[in-house]
């Protein structure tokens, strides 16, 4: 069976499942799309590793992944999604090191945030494509690059924070940038999100 190589489309919440996130993946060379339903933490990991401008004050769980692979000079060149079972997406990461490569079990989940953080190319087969994609309409396909250009997929925040969240047109520029910078340090990453948003708006 041959490998359709796929790109990450989009993340949005999930119409189906309350407090999950969808994300979706389309392949490089057609027009279907493989939408996974993943967890919150999972999808703020995604988010957060295509991020350019954002950078957590700490490693996340796959960012210390990535520095122990690369401190033992293990490499990722691939993620594949094998298998689709009732619903649920099998999936492998490829790894080699010294030469000798292994095949490591993962959820899919896990499989596209270390991918990302490798740039490793991410597989399925035609076959669940086939059983799993979908074609989408033109106005979603526009609100998932709209949502990937600018919004970090959100946590729940407490109330005062939100407080603190919800106007900053009277502030000036050094001020977002200032604020920026406290909001990644304090590991709020939706406030950070908003923040950049407001700076990109302004440029």
């Amino acid at each position: 069976m041959s490998l359709i190589q796929l790109t990450i489309k989009g993340i949005s919440y999930s119409q189906t499942q309350s407090g999950a996130y969808a994300l979706v993946l389309s392949e490089i060379e057609g027009t279907r799309t493989l939408p996974i339903i993943i967890g919150a933490f999972e999808a703020q990991s995604i988010a957060i590793a295509l991020e350019t401008e954002i950078r957590p004050p700490r490693p996340l769980t796959h960012d210390l992944f990535k520095t122990f692979s690369d401190t033992f000079n293990i490499s990722v060149k691939e993620v594949i999604i094998h298998k689709l079972v009732d619903g649920v997406f099998f999936s492998s990461l490829i790894c080699e090191k010294d030469g000798n490569e292994e095949v490591i079990d993962t959820r899919t989940s896990d499989a596209i945030a270390i991918a990302v953080r490798f740039n490793a190319p991410i597989f399925t087969y035609e076959n669940i494509l086939d059983k799993a994609g979908i074609y989408l309409k033109a106005e979603e396909e526009m609100a998932l690059e709209s949502n990937m250009d600018t919004d970090i997929v959100p946590i729940e925040i407490s109330d005062e924070k939100k407080k603190t969240s919800t106007n900053f047109s009277s502030l000036t520029l050094q001020e977002l940038h200032n604020k920026l910078n406290n909001a990644v340090t304090n590991e709020n990453y939706e406030l950070a999100a908003k923040i950049r948003d407001e700076i990109s708006k302004r440029s």
